[in-house]
């Protein structure tokens, strides 16, 4: 009885630990030390147990990384969504006791969590990327390699290492020295591949391409999901800051900019059905005398709406339309809708959004844009589709004001810097009430602003036009793992059953 309770008490701890490795800490180091706690505790359990340690462990991670859900809702959403994305990690224990013995474990392991994480972020409903192990890294010496793979290969660096150092460690107990050669190639290795990838610095290239971005940050009246109810003081909110921000240009203080990014949600209010609401963002866009990227919620046929990012022209008004693809499921639309209105008394507050189509960009004053909006920027293949489809720069116009002074925004910010690292592309935040942030193409956070303030950032980006080997192959990496540990898992079987 007591070593099941040690080792579940050891799995819960490695998902806590690594929760603790990700953003706003910067504890990236913890995550594959989490690993390797996960991976002892699972060692020579059968699939069943191996299933249910891990999934002890999905819920000592994801407990306390998605509080957030349930703020305004109540605590049921966050455990239920934590308790469904569990399971994830209960697959992937029964992996490890299936394939832990493999010669070469520690690849088998790291390509079963990359598959693990490509279902997850799929099904059911379109998938739920958050927590994915790469988007710990933004502070991490790993962080170079999502140019080479993406967020999927930077996931399964960090489980490689975990699992190597795993290894080493059992040859250590085992005293069984000559086994660590294999570890202490794979951590050689690592070390190399980052090595190679980590910038040499010296400044960006001065034939480079650039444009002067403002990102307005206007605030909301109060936290909480009745900020929605005052939809005209948000929209007032960032025209005044731009207004402000025309009045500092005029005046020398600060520099006009090429471009200004408003957030998701920045015009609640319908400014095609809504003249007052269309006469102010002109105002602003005459007064800045550049294209606004306006966050604007579109009334639809049949009750529905779509939340869309608007070029607002100061001479020609609206333009380019980019419509949110990839809504969130109970939040903006409401899935097997008469079955949850039965089930819940939350299912009511879900919206009725409908999702858009395209490739995700926009041209904003010459430049192609790629508009990832506040949750798309958890999916692969949408920025992707945006970067493969000539996008120089990454603009995430994001709503956190739901979700208070949580940790979510800090876990949005790290996934756009692994995204800037990932496609070479310049990442701009305008979030309604922060964090607004200008990331580098390296990752680097050059700007960014306070919880609940208005605020306003101006910065030179560079516009980039290659792509990188990650930008090239796309889920590639995530086939090739899911693949390989399905022929894995067939060969498996059948061995089991040769020697019955």
């Amino acid at each position: 009885m007591r070593q099941p309770v040690l080792r579940g008490a050891a799995a819960v701890g490695a998902g806590g630990m690594l929760y603790v490795s990700f953003p706003p800490r910067q504890l990236w180091f913890l995550a594959p030390l989490a690993i390797a706690v996960l991976v002892v505790t699972l060692r020579g359990r059968s699939l069943w147990a191996a299933s249910g340690y891990g999934y002890l462990a999905g819920l000592g991670f994801f407990v306390p990384l998605l509080p957030w859900v349930g703020i305004y809702v109540g605590a049921v959403p966050w455990l239920v969504l934590a308790a469904v994305q569990a399971v994830a990690f209960g697959i992937f224990g029964a992996l490890a006791a299936a394939l832990g013995r493999w010669r070469g474990a520690p690849v088998w392991l790291a390509g079963a969590w990359v598959a693990v994480e490509a279902v997850r972020s799929r099904i059911p409903f379109g998938g739920f990327p958050w927590g994915r192990i790469a988007f710990g890294q933004p502070e991490g010496l790993l962080l170079p390699l999502a140019a080479l793979a993406g967020a999927p290969g930077l996931s399964f660096v960090v489980v490689l290492l975990g699992a190597a150092l795993a290894a080493a460690a059992g040859a250590v107990v085992r005293r069984q020295p000559q086994t660590l050669a294999g570890p202490a190639a794979t951590v050689a290795v690592i070390g190399l591949l980052v090595w190679m990838m980590t910038p040499a610095g010296g400044g960006d290239d001065a034939g480079e391409r650039s444009v002067t971005v403002a990102v307005v940050q206007g605030n909301v009246p109060r936290l909480g999901l009745d900020f929605n109810a005052q939809r005209r003081a948000v929209l007032d909110n960032h025209v005044q800051r731009t207004l402000d921000l025309a009045e500092e240009i005029r005046s020398g203080r600060v520099v006009r900019p090429d471009v200004v990014v408003w957030p998701e949600n920045s015009s609640d209010i319908d400014p095609f059905g809504n003249r007052d609401a269309a006469a102010q963002i002109d105002r602003a866009a005459r007064a800045i005398g550049v294209p606004i990227l306006v966050g604007a919620v579109i009334a639809g046929s049949n009750g529905t709406s779509r939340n869309t990012s608007v070029v607002w022209d100061p001479v020609t008004g609206p333009g380019q339309e980019h419509n949110k693809r990839q809504l969130v499921p109970f939040g903006e639309y409401l899935p097997l809708r008469q079955l949850m209105t039965q089930l819940s008394s939350y299912a009511s507050r879900a919206g009725n959004f409908v999702p858009g189509a395209g490739n995700g960009v926009v041209d904003l004053a010459g430049v192609p844009v790629a508009v990832a909006t506040c949750y798309e920027v958890a999916f692969d293949d949408l920025v992707t589709e945006s970067v493969r489809a000539g996008a120089q720069l990454i603009a995430v116009p994001t709503n956190n004001a739901t979700f208070g002074r949580t940790e979510m925004t800090y876990q949005q910010l790290a996934m756009s810097r692994v995204r800037a690292v990932e496609h070479d592309r310049a990442v701009v935040i305008a979030a309604t009430s922060g964090v607004s942030a200008v990331i580098e193409p390296d990752g680097t956070v050059a700007q960014r602003t306070a919880l609940f303030t208005p605020d306003v950032l101006i910065a030179r980006v560079p516009l980039r036009t290659t792509t990188t080997l990650a930008t090239r192959i796309g889920a590639a990496g995530e086939v090739i793992c899911a693949a390989a540990v399905l022929a894995a898992l067939v060969v498996r079987t059948w061995r089991s059953r040769q020697r019955t």
